[in-house]
């Protein structure tokens, strides 16, 4: 009797732990999310998604998932990954949170993934070479060499074009990357491709022989991919997330700090620029690798305030005297130690050193808005940006985000505002374009230097998924 009851007891017990388990709260896909600490993100490599820049990872995807990450209180967990199918394949299978890879919404897409509140706008284009002759619509693409992203938008739009061109055929590349098919029309291996107008315009300062013949599409929305399912936790938080971002303007602010120094950029001079990365370049490159790693500096960011200086030229001089391939001025040069400023090897060691002191003098400021007031401090004067971030704070802005404090640089040119700075007058506006001139000379010249050895070999996917999320 005595070992029946202790049974009956054990046998209570288990059925009152079965029912806690069946019956307790199940925690939702958010609260996992956040237990473990990790976000866990698709993405592919290009200038509009995600890339390695001078200050590390970024790209627009990167910041906004960063910026995700920061909201839930979790650390973003990247994997690169440049197929298409093979990332919204992940997605649907619940083998990521989310897929942040410049994906455009569509209706096929939504078939086996949702997607998130939208965040960019682009159009789709059909891209020539400008030394041939200009197609001026779809049936100007019948029979030529068309050449797109396969599993991309811009292959269903080809698709829809089809029904009424039966003659339109294209190639659909599986491993060739959009800025990849862009070069290969530059190059005239190909006639045509379709890309998104976010990218061309980056992707043209490489290229300025290539031109947008015509639209494609209507605009149309970029996204974030991600599973379909009951628990919509995450999703929600997403959605909150992006109403947010709207709401205060971060949104906005994130998408100018990757697209804004493109609109004034003179695609004209970069033909000479690419001149001069094969003529000149390799006479400095060594000198410019060590002074930058003696710095703790990227030798590209280096070697494209040498290019905006002086084109590389050792022997320059400006109209104010500054001299050399650094163009340091006569004061900084005997500071710095350099007693012949049109030594080529000195001017590099001196502006290397010179522009790490300025990186030093701006510590506070997180990346990648302390390269910039470094450089504009490089370019104006390290006192006159200080002076402009003070008129950024009285303006109500932010004096460490370089959006903000590039809208008061050129204030310092009038005397409302310079008579009341420690530093005067300032021809403002100069720092402005030096910056973002520099901006696309390290764009340029990362994009040279690393096209012989493409971009998944040199980023490798920080985590492998083997097995679903969800």
């Amino acid at each position: 009797m005595q070992k029946s009851g202790f049974s009956s007891l054990l046998s209570g017990a288990a059925i009152f732990a079965l029912l806690l388990f069946v019956y307790a709260p199940q925690k939702t896909l958010l609260e996992k999310v956040q237990d473990s600490g990790e976000l866990r993100v698709l993405t592919r490599n290009s200038a509009t998604t995600y890339y390695i820049g001078p200050h590390g990872p970024t790209g627009p995807e990167f910041e906004l998932v960063k910026a995700f990450a920061d909201y839930l209180g979790v650390q973003a967990r990247f994997v690169v990954d440049d197929n298409l199918q093979s990332i919204l394949g992940k997605v649907a299978a619940g083998e990521a949170h989310l897929a942040a890879a410049g994906l455009t919404v569509t209706e096929e897409r939504e078939k086996n993934i949702r997607f998130t509140p939208t965040y960019q706008q682009i159009t789709q284009q059909v891209v020539y070479h400008k030394g041939e002759k200009r197609p001026r619509s779809i049936k100007d693409l019948v029979g030529k060499n068309l050449e797109v992203l396969a599993n991309s938008s811009h292959a269903e739009r080809l698709t829809e074009f089809k029904r009424d061109f039966p003659g339109l055929n294209w190639v659909e590349s599986e491993d060739t990357g959009s800025s990849e098919l862009l070069t290969l029309v530059a190059e005239q291996v190909i006639d045509y491709t379709v890309a998104d107008s976010n990218e061309i315009a980056l992707v043209r300062r490489f290229h300025p022989e290539v031109q947008v013949a015509f639209s494609l599409s209507s605009p149309q929305d970029l996204a974030w991919a991600m599973p379909q399912g009951q628990d919509d936790s995450l999703y929600q938080a997403a959605v909150d997330f992006f109403k947010h971002i709207k709401e205060n303007g971060e949104l906005k602010r994130m998408l100018a700090r990757h697209y804004d120094h493109v609109r004034n950029y003179d695609y004209a001079g970069t033909p000479t620029y690419m001149r001069h990365i094969q003529g000149r370049l390799p006479n400095y490159q060594e000198l410019f690798q060590q002074a930058a790693a003696k710095n703790d500096l990227d030798w590209r960011l280096v070697a494209a305030v040498g290019y905006q200086e002086s084109h590389w030229n050792p022997l320059a001089v400006s109209p104010t005297g500054v001299r050399g391939l650094m163009m340091l001025t006569r004061v900084t040069a005997a500071q710095l130690g350099v007693t012949k400023r049109t030594d080529a090897a000195q001017s590099i060691k001196g502006g290397a050193r010179y522009l790490r002191i300025l990186f030093d003098q701006f510590a506070d400021v997180p990346e990648p808005d302390r390269t910039w007031l470094a450089l504009a401090a490089y370019n104006v004067g390290y006192g006159h940006v200080k002076d402009a971030q003070k008129i950024t704070a009285q303006r109500g802005g932010d004096p460490e985000v370089w959006m903000d404090v590039k809208k008061s640089l050129p204030l310092l040119s009038k005397h409302k505002w310079h008579s009341k700075t420690k530093h005067g007058y300032a021809r403002g506006t100069e720092p402005v374009r030096y910056v973002e001139n520099i901006r696309s000379y390290y764009d340029i010249l990362r994009w040279t230097i690393d096209r012989d050895a493409p971009m998944r070999e040199k980023t490798k996917p920080v985590l492998a998924f083997s097995s679903p999320v969800l």
